[in-house]
């Protein structure tokens, strides 16, 4: 009898997915619990081998189930799960566009879209760099000009914001929607979320001082740029 052919790869896709999985539903839970998502506005993909995970249109983040997830193939075509997001597109055009990008966040975070509707800092950099934190976990975010959610245009726009700042070596790692909230990308849960969790402290912070505290002095920049390689 010929022996079967090797299954290994189809296993490694699986245990992909399978992480891919819980890790999902792991930071949903996680993100509801600390109020930065609400109701069902929100979502979160996962790259995993040539698949995307992400979450159901509508689905609650804080209570997600594994087996629900949307599970699409590499022409993104949905293979499983309940209906994708309607931002899918955005999320598989992110990957694309950044190859450290393997976990993106998007969320209606509070001060995020209040700061929006106040007014950011500038249209290339929402918030000004005061904090060390800021400038080393997050660094620049510029501000996507507002379209109905789902919207396509938006993959355009974020992803030429993507070009432009790997083309000036100042990568970015997320982008403010106008009125929607944070999109934020990282090779893993554990580095979107710490890019999440600065960018909406420093929003707060911001608000809270009425926007009056200075950006750091440019030697600071210099000084983080040189230690910790900081992209600013």
């Amino acid at each position: 009898m010929n022996p079967q052919p090797s299954t290994t790869a189809e296993t490694a896709d699986d245990e992909a997915v399978d992480h891919a999985r819980s890790e999902i539903v792991r930071v949903g839970t996680s993100l509801f619990a600390r109020g930065y998502v609400h109701a069902s506005a929100g979502n979160i993909s996962a790259k995993a081998g040539d698949h995307h995970l992400i979450t159901p249109t509508d689905a609650a983040l804080g209570f997600l189930e594994p087996g629900r997830l949307a599970l699409v193939d590499a022409r993104g075509e949905q293979v499983a799960g309940d209906r994708a997001s309607k931002t899918l597109t955005l999320h598989r055009r992110i990957c694309a566009a950044d190859p450290t990008a393997r976990f993106v966040v998007h969320t209606h975070s509070t001060h995020l879209v209040a700061l929006t509707l106040a007014g950011v800092w500038s249209d290339d950099d929402v918030l000004p760099p005061i904090t060390p934190y800021y400038v080393m976990k997050v660094g620049h975010v510029p501000l996507v000009p507002y379209h109905r959610p789902g919207d396509p245009r938006v993959a355009d726009l974020v992803t030429a914001h993507i070009a432009d700042r790997a083309a000036s070596r100042t990568p970015i790692r997320a982008v403010l929607l106008d009125r929607l909230g944070p999109v934020v990308w990282g090779p893993d849960a554990a580095t979107a979320l710490a890019v999440l969790e600065e960018l909406e402290e420093t929003a707060r912070l911001w608000l809270l001082t009425d926007r009056r505290p200075e950006p750091l002095a440019e030697h600071a920049l210099d000084e983080l740029r040189s230690t910790f390689n900081a992209a600013w």
